[in-house]
């Protein structure tokens, strides 16, 4: 659980440093020309940038270790706890104002997340149906299919459709990890774990370019806690503490509702050229 928890303060607060290092990048530019190819490069020369990337790194390394150690609702939760990590690091290093309901759900994650660590049990030890690999390997290319279909969707259906669908490719992801013991190639899920990270931050990416940063955001949230927390409990064995299953449930939801209410810091905050942010932007 201290991984989970790791990983989600590496993953919100390499989103702050990647916004003030983008920003940066953007201003030194060519100012408002479009899209600008040479924007990854500038960005990867600023330090705030390249520490972004290690502790993203660092935090699927987390991600990892968690999801071989504890069950995978209680893995997914805390990922989503990141869009809290995004938010109070932002309230503290881009002057980024909060209002009371999103402290109040700062609070309220943190609530969820002490519930689900008092209630979760071990990882389950099961290996689920034989089929379920490749069955992970067909929803990761449906995924990928559905949001080529979703991409011609109006405003904020594309933006729900397309977060939604990042977010199953993100689940797909966490059930496979438990599904490879070896580096081996015949293994379904290792392309499976491949082809579903892919095409969630392809869809991910595409949902923040155009549409509601919440909408997407909240979507993804919903896609990549509920149905892989359902796999690991019916198939893979995952379980609570005895007696605690109620506070499990219970601490999930909380800490889920207080991420969908965060769901404005999906996409990193956008700072002016000093480094400060602007006041709370309406969903």
């Amino acid at each position: 659980m201290i991984c989970a928890l790791g990983s989600a303060v590496c993953y919100g607060t390499a989103t702050v440093l990647q916004a003030v290092a983008a920003r940066a990048a953007s201003a030194s530019g060519s100012g408002d020309a479009g899209v600008d190819p040479a924007l990854l490069l500038r960005a990867v020369r600023q330090w705030r940038y390249v520490v972004g990337l290690g502790l993203d790194g660092l935090g699927f390394v987390l991600q990892i270790v968690a999801l071989r150690a504890v069950p995978i609702y209680a893995v997914g939760a805390a990922l989503a706890a990141s869009l809290a990590v995004t938010a109070v690091v932002a309230a503290r290093v881009l002057a980024v104002r909060l209002s009371g309901t999103e402290w109040a759900a700062v609070g309220v994650v943190c609530a969820g997340l002490a519930m689900l660590g008092l209630a979760s049990g071990e990882e389950g030890h099961e290996d689920g149906p034989s089929a379920l690999p490749w069955a992970l390997l067909a929803v990761a290319a449906a995924i990928l299919l559905a949001g080529a279909v979703a991409g011609r969707l109006p405003g904020r259906a594309r933006a729900l459709v397309l977060g939604l669908g990042a977010g199953c490719g993100f689940g797909v992801v966490e059930v496979a990890v438990r599904l490879i013991d070896s580096f081996d190639l015949a293994n379904p899920a290792l392309y499976a774990l491949l082809l579903g990270g892919g095409a969630a931050f392809l869809l991910l990416t595409s949902a923040l370019q155009r549409g509601s940063v919440t909408t997407a955001t909240a979507g993804m949230v919903l896609g990549e806690t509920i149905g892989p927390a359902l796999a690991g409990v019916v198939w893979l064995g995952d379980h609570t503490r005895p007696g605690l299953g109620w506070l499990a449930v219970s601490g999930f939801a909380v800490a889920v509702a207080g991420a969908l209410a965060l769901a404005r810091f999906g996409e990193a905050p956008q700072v002016d050229a000093a480094g400060v942010g602007p006041s709370p932007p309406l969903p």
